[in-house]
């Protein structure tokens, strides 16, 4: 092989070699373009993914308060239970007293 025929058949793969790879970014850019209908679609996804966490949040934060307050009311309210349970008790501790005293009496 000389040295022209050997030029030539290096250009010539050169040439097939770029011809392919040209081919083969034109497919891949082909198949794997986003379009703009596409892109458009994402934001609004996106948007809405967005909106639902921040509602998501508010109702963490509400159902948290919420829990607060009930708990609160919970721990007024067993307070209150227990005073009238002392009531009630030291109440019937002293009817019984009198009922005793009376009973005596008689």
């Amino acid at each position: 092989m000389n040295r022209v025929s050997f030029v030539i058949v290096t250009a010539i793969i050169l040439f097939v070699a770029f011809g392919l790879g040209w081919f083969t970014n034109w497919l891949v850019h082909r198949f794997t373009r986003v379009r703009q209908q596409d892109l458009s679609e994402l934001d609004r996804m996106a948007q809405a993914l967005h909106e639902a966490e921040l509602i998501r949040d508010q109702a963490i934060e509400y159902v948290e308060t919420r829990e607060r307050d009930l708990t609160a009311r919970l721990s007024q309210t067993e307070a209150e239970l227990a005073a009238a349970m002392d009531g009630l008790r030291a109440a019937r501790a002293e009817a019984d007293h009198y009922r005793a005293r009376l009973q005596g009496t008689e």
